[in-house]
């Protein structure tokens, strides 16, 4: 090899060639070359692969924590607000065969002349006893989701008290659930 090479003489080398001899040797090179990168990514990969779903695998497991509690937490407010009646606890797998109660579904647009919803059903009346006498100050002023915190300080008897005046009158099902739940029925 002759060191003394025109500038020319370089540049032809390097692009005309190298290239071809690149070319001609590349089908030799190119599956060492595959196998020799493979070495080196297929472990990376693999461990990237594992890490991966760890990680997809402990969050879910974390969401779903997350999600049982929010509902959880969601069913005591409305419970506690009175708007979830919940006499008994969630059922599981073995649900009862008593079919929840919900409002009947609304009736399908008509022609006709727009009628106004039924009322909601008037407080009931009877012989119970009197407010005045019950273990709660103001009952009669009270909403449902305010009287369910004091039910579980009260006695049996002034439970039972409260039990009838609420279903000789005003008969709220969460009130009255509550209590049943609390005297073990």
């Amino acid at each position: 090899m002759n060191d003394s090479k025109s500038p020319l003489d370089r540049v032809v080398e390097l692009f005309v060639y190298a290239p071809v001899g690149l070319a001609l040797s590349a089908r030799d090179l190119v599956p060492g070359l595959v196998e020799r990168g493979r070495r080196q990514v297929d472990p990376q990969v693999g461990v990237a692969r594992m890490v991966g779903q760890m990680a997809v695998s402990q969050g879910r497991s974390q969401a779903e924590k997350v999600l049982e509690q929010a509902v959880a937490s969601a069913q005591a407010t409305l419970e506690q607000l009175g708007v979830l009646d919940r006499s008994e606890p969630s059922p599981g797998p073995e649900a009862s065969s008593t079919p929840a109660t919900s409002p009947p579904p609304p009736p399908p647009p008509s022609d006709g002349p727009i009628v106004a919803p039924a009322a909601p059903p008037v407080p009931r009346t009877g012989n119970g006893p009197g407010a005045a006498g019950l273990a709660i100050p103001d009952y009669d002023s009270l909403s449902a989701s305010q009287v369910l915190p004091r039910l579980s300080s009260l006695s049996n008897d002034e439970l039972e008290a409260v039990r009838a005046y609420e279903h000789a009158h005003r008969g709220r099902k969460t009130i009255l659930n509550k209590i049943a739940q609390l005297q073990g029925r």
